[in-house]
């Protein structure tokens, strides 16, 4: 699954790009891999790229962009058309860690 928001970094507009990698292991548990870039960059983020929640995922992306002058336009979204459903689904329900306060 891939995201795009146009946002700014140190105050440089610019567009980022979040790659989700969903490794389903059994019917009980999954990993995720997530990515975050500006343009074709792929920026280095705090922890491991391997998760075992969603959430756990997108709230590293949020500690990365406090971190480094970060902000994300969250109406500027726009989700890539070839993706699972039920991901969709999932990052709908998750995505408020992107956006905490």
């Amino acid at each position: 699954m891939v995201v795009q928001y146009q946002g700014e970094q140190y105050g440089k507009a610019t567009i980022f790009t979040i790659r989700i990698i969903g490794n389903n292991l059994s019917k009980s548990s999954s990993n995720y891999q997530i990515d975050l870039l500006v343009g074709d960059k792929k920026l280095p983020t705090f922890t491991t790229g391997i998760h075992q929640s969603l959430s756990n995922c997108l709230k590293e992306i949020y500690l990365f962009r406090k971190h480094h002058g970060i902000t994300f336009e969250a109406s500027s979204e726009k989700v890539a058309p070839l993706l699972v459903p039920y991901d969709l689904v999932l990052y709908n329900y998750n995505k408020y860690a992107l956006f905490m306060a």
